[in-house]
């Protein structure tokens, strides 16, 4: 089977999904942060490795002659359902735009996680050693997307987004 069947379900969350819940989500999620000094690398980097594994994934078949498979599934489907909550909570964010409930009371960024989980059960899917440095490669530079993210919220939020990081972890 294709691997770029994997693709379909975060395809239909990110825009099916949000834009059922929310008419403003999916323009506040294609939203990035002003970007300066290396985070513009990081931000073309995190473009093209995205891509990059998307296109790969086009290449690349499931194999589901080892135990990798069954593994890869499990985290792959729990990306999947991470996903999907974390878009549903982005969805709704407080009046004041911050989001703070269902998944944002454990991670700052749910939907990071959620997309590196569900990326690394298709590298176990496909047990592809290139899709794993894609990963990884993406991974590091979404952390950077992340940093201008948090300096723009504390920029537009103030305090109050100050006391939210102090309390909810940046990742886990």
């Amino acid at each position: 089977m294709n691997a770029f069947l994997t693709v379909i379900p975060i395809l239909l969350i990110r825009y099916g999904l949000l834009s059922a819940i929310s008419k403003e989500g999916p323009k506040r999620a294609g939203f990035f942060a002003p970007l300066l000094g290396k985070e513009k690398v990081a931000y073309w980097i995190y473009q093209i490795t995205t891509a990059l594994i998307l296109l790969f994934l086009l290449l690349l078949k499931i194999r589901t002659d080892s135990v990798w498979f069954h593994i890869g599934l499990i985290i792959y489907i729990s990306g999947i359902v991470l996903y999907a909550v974390s878009i549903v909570n982005y969805a709704n964010p407080k009046i004041n735009g911050i989001n703070v409930t269902g998944l944002y009371q454990i991670s700052r960024n749910p939907m990071y996680i959620a997309y590196f989980i569900y990326f690394l059960g298709c590298v176990l899917l496909t047990q592809s050693w290139i899709l794993l440095g894609l990963l990884i490669v993406f991974q590091l530079s979404a952390h950077w997307i992340i940093l201008s993210e948090e300096r723009w919220c504390i920029q537009k939020f103030g305090e109050e987004y100050i006391k939210y990081m102090n309390r909810v972890r940046r990742y886990l």
